[in-house]
């Protein structure tokens, strides 16, 4: 049998070129090396060093760049009695997951092979190296930028978002910083590596097609398992035994001598299908390779799968071109958020990492993430994470807002980094799409690319041509768009709102977010809006004194072009100018999650023309003001609870009809009818009715119904001193005069719509009673208003950062209360808790024009 050997021990970092490297890093390495974590990089070895700052503080970044424009050398002796033992084998190679990013690898000083790409693995024979009864590793890796200039020059120019060569690597490009992102260019052995000793044959590639047979009642299972050997000289005339085996079925095939590829087919009759959460189940079964030879067992191979199938409705119809996704012939409503590299340093993320981050994905009832085309290829773990949440994957190949080289060598690595990825993650159920680029197609049609390209390549032949072909050879199973946004139908703008995918960044860049209610669109796969990280995020990353919304600190993490202006403006038409950091950092918060609540609703009312959203983003790679709804500790923004909110199966809401009035929208994303009463209502400031009525309604499974606001209640007497409510009830509860419940479970259901902007509203000073009890370890907050409280939140973090709550931008009419859970939190002081700026409203804040 065949022996896998970790290597992740005992490695030595030295720079090789030693122009710009600091005097304490020289000198540690000129002592004895640098000890190296691997898998890891250079930034991260220095740091747990203490040769550098962290990286993340204040403005770090910028006295770190040296990193990326220095040679460096990974250096390791293996084992000797380990090496004894691989050397038995026949053949002995070295396997590398991830190499970042340009390196030459040798074995006792002769070269054993090269490499160019962060985003693949390769395997070194090193067999001769082995048998000398020593291996010494070295890893050169040759300065990201230097490579990345020098293509440049030879290639020409490109034009991009930025002023980086990221489109002339096959790397991460969001390393070389983005307008969420710092600049800190890595180089280093990012993944495994280990020696494979093996005999006779080994498994190269088992590429799997797994999908289902619907025939009336009927369902069978099937799997088509394309396999590919690789044999050693002795070995290529043996016989050889093919095994798979899936849910109980079995299937051999003999492989004759010299042949290296095969072909098994298993059908599993009556198989229990894998959904997206909120339409079933996620039964996951082990697929098993094995490979035999005359001495036994030589290779094997097992992934987790599932059951499923997969199709993009394209169609067109009278609106345009449809752009549904359906699962087991069902189409889905997705409702997703776009996924970034979740640390600048990769190897640093760890499974549990990944959990929580999905979980949080789950608790806002989202159910598809689309990895995003300037960072990587996710760990297999995240793809597992997401099979066993039944969370939808939406797998964007590695290109993002720039024009791409078509020649050598880039055009080589692209097809080899393509065929691999796609066979790596083909067993993922959860897996649905793969989108050729982000914002390319777009670029070269309205960015002025054009002319810079002056008739150079840009891309376009991977998108249109490789990648798709790539896709139907490799994965006939899945869908494939070239990019997003995306138009299908011929001649149309690719980010036109009628046909496929779009992206939606005018309102961020340029217009109020209420102009997301202006566009119909079959499906938004990005649009965000800003706001800072949590107050506790940001002040342990930055040492201004005092933090200010443009304090020193502040500004380097605003990565954004006009970042600041951009929220100022956003923030002055609803809730005026911030006179001071609490209530900016409060105000900005909020109004990010006003904003993509009200395009989230808007586009959840157009189902089934609109089949989704994917909000740009859900996580932060570092501490930043962003688009993120979870920042880069974890914390959650108000935009979290926001997104849990109007991501929620069942969800009722306010939206403007014509030039007054109002509809009442009832949105039901389940399999069950939702037989419900509305109550509609006007109310004055203190929450008495003006005037009410009330509708019995059933909406049907997966289905929207629209409700027109009688004048009565759309139409306010005095603007700034009313609002209305839509309030539901269980069928045949009538409810009393006064009872709107706002305090959570899945049937309390409240809308609210105020008929002027915060600025112009005649609010009422808050007046409330807080009362707080330990719940072990966690601290119950109630919070009782005897006036509104409008958009209530805790943020606990202001106290003790390693605290968390459970809800928030909660809204109380007098006489309601509602009970905060604050984890960890039983040991916090109460009087601090129920004041500014632990507890916030609109109301409590001076809101000035």
């Amino acid at each position: 049998m065949a022996q896998h050997v970790a290597l992740h021990d005992d490695w030595t970092l030295t720079p090789s070129s030693t122009d710009l490297v600091p005097a304490p890093v020289r000198d540690a390495a000129d002592h004895d090396g640098i000890p190296a974590t691997v898998p890891g990089c250079v930034h991260t070895d220095l740091l747990a060093a203490g040769l550098i700052p962290e990286p993340y503080t204040d403005d770090n970044e910028r006295v770190l760049t040296w990193i990326g424009r220095t040679d460096w050398r990974y250096t390791h002796s293996v084992d000797r009695d380990l090496l004894t033992r691989a050397a038995r084998e026949e053949r002995v190679d070295l396997v590398c997951d991830g190499l970042d990013t340009v390196a030459t690898v040798r074995a006792n000083g002769r070269t054993a092979g090269s490499t160019a790409n962060m985003h693949r693995s390769y395997r070194f024979d090193v067999t001769d190296a082995a048998r000398t009864g020593r291996l010494d590793l070295n890893v050169d890796f040759t300065a990201p930028y230097h490579y990345a200039e020098q293509l440049q020059q030879r290639l020409g120019h490109r034009p991009g978002a930025y002023d980086e060569p990221y489109q002339f690597i096959r790397k991460m490009a969001c390393n070389f910083g983005w307008d969420w992102g710092p600049t800190l260019v890595t180089s280093g052995i990012w993944r495994p590596i280990g020696l494979h000793a093996w005999s006779t044959a080994r498994l190269a590639r088992v590429v799997p097609e797994v999908t289902v047979e619907f025939d009336g009642a009927a369902t069978t299972g099937v799997v088509r398992l394309r396999v590919e050997l690789e044999r050693t000289t002795t070995g290529g005339e043996e016989p050889l035994l093919l095994e798979a085996s899936i849910a109980g079925q079995d299937q051999q095939l003999t492989v004759a001598p010299g042949q290296t590829d095969a072909v098994l087919e298993l059908r599993v009759p009556e198989p229990p299908l894998w959904w997206p959460r909120g339409y079933g189940q996620q039964p996951l079964v082990d697929l098993t390779v094995r490979l035999h030879g005359q001495v036994g067992e030589l290779d094997s191979w097992q992934r987790r799968t599932a059951f499923r199938t997969v199709e993009l409705d394209t169609s067109p119809d009278a609106d345009g071109t449809e752009f549904t996704l359906r699962v087991n012939d069902r189409p889905i409503l997705v409702r997703g958020a776009n996924w970034i590299p979740d640390d600048c340093f990769p190897s640093r993320i760890t499974r549990a990492d990944l959990v929580e981050r999905v979980t949080q994905a789950t608790e806002a009832n989202m159910n598809l993430l689309r990895v995003w085309g300037g960072g990587r290829y996710e760990c297999p773990e995240f793809y597992a994470v997401c099979d066993e949440a039944g969370v939808l994957v939406w797998q964007d190949f590695l290109f993002a807002c720039a024009a791409y080289p078509e020649e050598e060598p880039i055009a080589s690595e692209v097809q080899v980094e393509a065929r691999q990825a796609v066979v790596d993650r083909a067993h993922h159920p959860s897996l649905v799409l793969w989108c050729g680029n982000n914002e390319n197609i777009w670029g070269h049609v309205d960015w002025g690319w054009r002319e810079e390209l002056a008739g150079r390549s840009w891309g376009e032949s991977y998108y249109r041509k490789l990648l798709p072909q790539i896709v139907a050879e490799l994965d006939p199973t899945r869908p494939y768009i070239p990019g997003s946004p995306y138009s299908p139908a011929e001649g149309t703008h690719p980010n036109d709102p009628a046909h496929g995918p779009m992206h939606i960044w005018d309102v961020w860049n340029q217009r109020d977010y209420s102009a997301y209610r202006e566009y119909r669109p079959r499906f938004v796969s990005e649009f965000g809006f800003q706001a800072p990280a949590a107050h506790a995020t940001l002040r342990a990353a930055l040492s201004d004194s005092p933090l200010a919304p443009d304090s020193p600190g502040m500004r380097h993490h605003q990565k954004a072009e006009d970042g600041a202006g951009k929220l100022a403006r956003g923030l002055e038409p609803h809730l005026g100018r911030a006179e001071n950091y609490d209530d900016w950092h409060y105000l900005t918060q909020l109004n990010q999650a006003r904003a993509i609540a009200a395009g989230v609703e808007h586009f959840r009312a157009e189902w089934p023309r609109c089949t989704g959203t994917v909000v740009w983003q859900l996580n932060d790679c570092w501490p930043v003001v962003s688009w993120s709804a979870v920042d880069s500790a974890a914390r959650r923004k108000p935009l979290w609870y926001a997104l849990r909110h109007v991501y929620r199966e069942r969800l009722v809401t306010l939206r403007p009809a014509g030039d007054t009035g109002l509809d009442a929208v009832v949105c039901n994303d389940t399999d069950e009818p939702w037989p419900l009463r509305l109550r509609l209502a006007r109310r004055d400031m203190a929450g008495l009715v003006l005037s009410e009525t009330r509708r019995d309604v059933t909406v049907g499974p997966r289905a929207v119904h629209r409700i027109n606001v009688p004048p009565e209640v759309a139409t306010p007497d005095h603007a700034c001193r009313e609002f209305a409510t839509a309030q539901v009830h269980s069928a045949g509860d009538a409810g009393s005069a006064d009872d709107i419940d706002d305090t959570g479970g899945a049937a309390a259901q409240r809308a609210l719509w105020f008929f002027a902007e915060d600025i112009e509203l005649d609010y009422p000073e808050p007046d409330y009673h807080l009362t707080t009890r330990p719940h072990g370890k966690d601290l119950r907050v109630t919070v009782r208003a005897r006036t509104l409280l409008r958009d209530l939140a805790l943020f606990p973090d202001r106290l003790d950062g390693s605290t968390s709550v459970d809800d928030a931008l909660v809204t109380l009419l007098p006489g309601e209360e509602h009970t905060f859970t604050v984890a960890g939190g039983a040991h916090l002081p109460p009087t601090e808790l129920g004041k500014p700026p632990v507890l916030r409203c609109v109301n409590g804040v001076q809101l000035v024009r």
